[in-house]
This record gives C-alpha cells, sequence and structure tokens, in this order.
C-alpha cells in the first residue's frame, strides 16, 4: 500500500521539488472552494462533518489516554464543546517510542507516499477544516478555507519536497576504489543510511494551527521521525482532525497509528513545558509568542528547536505614484483577520514633512488622513468588514488595543466593535490607528499583536529606512514594506532590510499584499533576526531532522 502511495502522488512531489527549485507560482491544491473543484456536496458535507464534531468527544482510535480534556470556545461567541484524549506524558511516550522502530526502518520512498496521501486526504476534507479553523481562530470563512485548508497542505507538501531533496542528495550506495598499489586495489561497498533523529514535538499556535504546523509536522514525518502534535489549547480541533486523518494513512499502509498522536491540554492545566523537557524529544517546531519561544530555546538543550515567533512589521512611505492605491492596498493590510497575522505591518513611517507624489506634494497629516479614509472605506461596507476581520481569537487582544489607547497617543482612527449578523456575539475590533514620532520608540519598537498600528513621523526617509531595519534586528520582524519611486532610495532599503534579516516588499498595491507568503517561492521568517531561527521552508529546515550515517566493506576486484 505504502508504495501505491508513493506511484499515486509521484507527480505531484515531482512537480513540488520543481517548484522549489524554480521559485515560480504553483500549487498543488485549488485554493478556490468551489463544488467544481470539491464535488458538489463538499460544503454541505464539510458543514455536517463540523457540526457532528460539537459537543462529542474526539474518538482516536487506537491512541493512549486516560479522561477527557479540551475547552475550546468559539470567537464567534460560542462553545465547542469537543473532548479529546488527556495523554498520560509516560504512557504516550513508550507507546510512541515502539510506534516510531518500523517507521524509522521504512523506505524514504514509504514515508513520503504516505505524508502524500495524508494531505491528499486533508485537501479533500478542506470545507471541514475551514469551519473548524474558522471557529478556533477567529479567522473569517474564505481566509479559513485557504490558509487553513489548501495553503496550509501547499506548505506541508513544500515540507514534504524538501526533505525528499535532502535525502535524496546522497546516493544509498556507492562502490569506491583506490589503487593503493602498483598490484592492489582497494574496493569499498559503501552503504549510506538515514538516519532519524528522534521523536518529534509541534506547538501549534491558536492563529493559524495548520499553515504554521503543517511544515514541521510534515517535514518530522517524511524524515522518518514521530511527531507527537500539541495544539494551542484555544485551537484542538484543526491538528486533531488533521492527526485523524494522518492516523488512518498509517494505519492503512501497515504503520502503527501512534507515529503521530496528539496532546491536547487546557490553558487551566497546562502541559506544554513538561513535554518539552522530555529526554525524548528531540525536535521541537514552535510558533507562538517570543517570551516562551526564547523560553524553549534555553531549556530545550536535548532536542533541535525550530521557532517562529513575534515580531514588530514596518512600512516605508518615501514616495508613490497612486497614493489612493497604496492606502487601499495597506488598509487590506491592516484589517485582514484584525491584524492577528505573524505578517501584519504595526509601524509605518513617514517624513514629518511629507511626500511626494504624482499629485504633488503631500504633508504628513495628509497621507495619514489618506490612510484613515481608505480603511474607513474599506470597512464601510458591514458585510465586507466582517469576513476580513473576522474575529478576535483571544480576549488578551482586545484587551491590548484598550491598552494602547489608554497611553495618551494621538488617535488618528478608533478602534470600533463591529457586528457579524451572522454570529451576533462575535468578538470583533477594527483596527486602531495611533500618531506617535520617531523619539517615541518605548511605545512602537514592541510588538502590540492585533489590530494595532502606529503612524509614526521621521526627519526624513534615511531615518524611516534606519529605524525599521534597527527594530527588526532588536525585536524581530517577519516583513517589511516599502513605497518609493526613488530608484536609490530602494536600493537601500533592500541593503538594509537585508542586513536586518527582514524580507522587503516593494510598491505593493492591487491584490497582492505584504501579510501574504506564497509557498514553493516565499521564504516565511528568515532566521536570521529574533523573529524566529528557522525559515518555511528552506533545506536547513528539514537536514536537522536526521543524520546519515554510512558502513563500508571490502569486496572482491
Amino acid at each position: 500500500m505504502t508504495h501505491t502511495f508513493f506511484e499515486t502522488h509521484r507527480d505531484t512531489l515531482t512537480r513540488a521539488v520543481e517548484a522549489i527549485h524554480s521559485r515560480t507560482c504553483w500549487s498543488a491544491y485549488p485554493e478556490i472552494p468551489s463544488g467544481k473543484v470539491y464535488g458538489e456536496t463538499a460544503k454541505d458535507d464539510g458543514q455536517k462533518a463540523f457540526e457532528a464534531r460539537l459537543n462529542q468527544p474526539f474518538d482516536l482510535p487506537g491512541h493512549p489516554g486516560a479522561g477527557r480534556t479540551g475547552a475550546e470556545a468559539s470567537p464567534y461567541g460560542f462553545d465547542l464543546g469537543i473532548t479529546y484524549p488527556k495523554v498520560e506524558l509516560n504512557e504516550l511516550f513508550a507507546v510512541v517510542n515502539r510506534a516510531e522502530q518500523a517507521w524509522k526502518q521504512a523506505s524514504v520512498e514509504d514515508r513520503v507516499g504516505v505524508c502524500l496521501e495524508i494531505l491528499h486526504r486533508l485537501n479533500q476534507r478542506s470545507f471541514e477544516m475551514a469551519l473548524a479553523v474558522m471557529h478556533t481562530t477567529g479567522q473569517g470563512w474564505m481566509m479559513a478555507f485557504q490558509a487553513g485548508g489548501p495553503h496550509a497542505q501547499d506548505r506541508g507538501l513544500e515540507a514534504v519536497a524538501y526533505a525528499w531533496d535532502e535525502m535524496k542528495r546522497t546516493p544509498a550506495e556507492a562502490t569506491w576504489s583506490k589503487r593503493v598499489g602498483k598490484e592492489e586495489t582497494v574496493t569499498l561497498r559503501k552503504t549510506f543510511r538515514i538516519v532519524p533523529r528522534g521523536i518529534a514535538l509541534t506547538i501549534g499556535c491558536s492563529t493559524f494551527p495548520t499553515w504554521n504546523g503543517y511544515p514541521g509536522i510534515f517535514a518530522s514525518l517524511a524524515t522518518g521521525n514521530a511527531v507527537v502534535v500539541k495544539p494551542h489549547p484555544g485551537a484542538i480541533l484543526p491538528l486533531a482532525i488533521t492527526v485523524d486523518v494522518a492516523r488512518q494513512v498509517l494505519t492503512e499502509a501497515g504503520f502503527d497509528p501512534n507515529v503521530i498522536t496528539l496532546a491536547a491540554d487546557e490553558i487551566s492545566a497546562p502541559i506544554t513545558k513538561d513535554i518539552v523537557q522530555r529526554p525524548e524529544v528531540k525536535i521541537i517546531d514552535y510558533t507562538g509568542g517570543s517570551a516562551f519561544g526564547d523560553w524553549i530555546e534555553q531549556n530545550a538543550k536535548h532536542a533541535i528547536v525550530y521557532t517562529e515567533k513575534a515580531g514588530v512589521n514596518s512600512v516605508i512611505i518615501d514616495s508613490v505614484d497612486n497614493l489612493k492605491a497604496v492606502t487601499g492596498n495597506l488598509a487590506f493590510t491592516l484589517s485582514l483577520y484584525s491584524g492577528q497575522m505573524c505578517t501584519t505591518s504595526q509601524n509605518i513611517f513617514i517624513p514629518r514633512e511629507g511626500i511626494e507624489t504624482s499629485e504633488g506634494h503631500k504633508s504628513f497629516d495628509e497621507v495619514a488622513g489618506a490612510l484613515v479614509k481608505a480603511v474607513d472605506w474599506f470597512l464601510g461596507e458591514p458585510k465586507r468588514a466582517a469576513e476580513v476581520l473576522g474575529a478576535i481569537q483571544n480576549e488578551n487582544t482586545a484587551r491590548r488595543i484598550d491598552q494602547a489607547r489608554s497611553e495618551g497617543l494621538t488617535v488618528l482612527r478608533e478602534s470600533t466593535p463591529v457586528t457579524n449578523d451572522a454570529f451576533p456575539k462575535a468578538r470583533v475590533r477594527s483596527p486602531l490607528i495611533l500618531k506617535t514620532d520617531s523619539g517615541d520608540r518605548d511605545r512602537f519598537a514592541r510588538e502590540m499583536f492585533g489590530p494595532i498600528a502606529y503612524v509614526i513621523a521621521t526627519a526624513n526617509t534615511d531615518e524611516s529606512i534606519r529605524l525599521a531595519a534597527e527594530v527588526a534586528r532588536t525585536q524581530g520582524a517577519i516583513t517589511c514594506a516599502l513605497y518609493s519611486t526613488n530608484p536609490d532610495v530602494i536600493e537601500k532599503a533592500e541593503h538594509a532590510t537585508a542586513d536586518a534579516g527582514v524580507p522587503l516588499s516593494t510598491n505593493l498595491t492591487g491584490s497582492i499584499w505584504v501579510n501574504q507568503a506564497a509557498a514553493f517561492s516565499d521564504f516565511h521568517v528568515s532566521g536570521a533576526n529574533p523573529a524566529g531561527n528557522a525559515t518555511l521552508c528552506d533545506s536547513a529546515f528539514v537536514a536537522g531532522r536526521f543524520r546519515i550515517v554510512q558502513s563500508r566493506m571490502p569486496i572482491a576486484n
């Protein structure tokens, strides 16, 4: 069965490998939720499947555990009522250790084939996954479908492609001959084995559990490591569905399903630190806040650690051709998912003397005013606003908006509740936009996660570039945007942001935004500043998950 899986999906793997080499636009999984693509009943089937999960135990046949745990609440205003197996760690690691033995001995083709089949089946359940992501993270439905489904699946496939590429870089065997004298030649048969590092732990985040979780999960599985999935207690369901699908495929392929397990918990009784410190854990993938990410990096010396943490993302406005197009693009960036993306811009640097545009000089206040007007217009249509903003995942984010407002800065745009007609109890807030000065680093040089933006007056564009780079170097950054019509400014910004380890997007307008990252082409997080030590995805993200161990033996000439 495993070879059947590999042969079934060989073409997908081949095209994925070609895509990571070319970095051109390609996707294996359609992002349009169309019945023509997924089947005419797919949306209704997904709705029924999601609703059947509510207020029920989530069953994982053969999974270790005694008792139940789980207390997820939808940001749209209702409790999910789903419970999951409650694991005891000694039992968990005992069964995982047993399951891993056959998995790590399997061929690269068998493991990769299983991973490809898992991704294929997850894609078929994208409508169910969309609702699971929506009602745990607060994403709007369309975003939840795309980012939680096909885009996340593409990221998982990307990791498998890198793993395949790295594991196949070295041949399985070779014949080595050397003449050591006039009459003697030594010939050795050398074999090279892929040896997995050990049990991998994926620590999920509350906002993008699948998009951020799949690269580590599939990179570890493909390279022969068992995986323990530890979801955020507020977003268990998407990763529980993932684990369920994976266990079904593993079982069909003849492997112990405990190659992948779920370690769910509740906010009131966390277990993440306990799992991180288990000596059996050899790989850790973490997405989340900087404080806990720093703790993992400092305390998990027994494991190789891949982190994506927090950052402070900047926009530098120097000069523009079309101010309306620029502010319209930024309005979407600031509004999408209520700023709860690690790629959302927080700081917008504008020279206090203003900028040049195709319509003449515009003062700082005129540029800031145009941005506020663009956000107001974009969110002026209630249905569009509700879909784009989604809902606030965590009450702490809502409280952070109030904190930012109370700190005495000039409010350019107030954050207000937004009504979602379909979910009247949804926790929805529009972006808060504040005005400050380049001297106020204590406020803008910190991450204020959520729909909070600072418009910052600088002495000139040189200072804007310097500040954006300094904040990236010291606090971390995952994105930076530049708007300029001056080639010299663009070149200066490219050098400064590259040195700070933050990707630069220049002059984006229309339907492409700084907070988007495309699988197979964009490197998400550079690993070159405090926002994280790893990149999704590159060779370094997979190569450390296995080692190559050789054996050699003389053979007759």
